[in-house]
């Protein structure tokens, strides 16, 4: 991955931590073990909005961001640095 720049690397380990964790959630194995009797209903309804709110986010980052992953985009990505037009 010495190729990619570290926005790609960042966005792309959030979304799958996201994503990893939307899935444990489904399949009801919380990230946290925390007992059900433990947490009551507000504390629950408040950790999954923010585990949909976390995975919004951070796929709506991975998805308008320009990646570069593949051999063509990479290309792409030398050539707008040539020309001065990224950063």
């Amino acid at each position: 991955m010495k190729n990619f720049d570290k926005g790609t690397v960042i966005r792309t380990v959030l979304l799958f931590m996201a994503l990893i964790n939307q899935t444990l959630i489904i399949f009801g194995k919380p990230v946290l073990p925390i007992e059900e009797d433990q947490i009551t209903s507000l504390a629950e309804t408040l950790y999954l909005a923010g585990s949909m709110i976390f995975t919004i986010v951070t796929t709506l980052a991975a998805w308008f961001k320009n990646n570069y992953v593949t051999e063509k985009g990479k290309k792409q990505k030398e050539v707008l640095k040539q020309q001065g037009l990224t950063k």
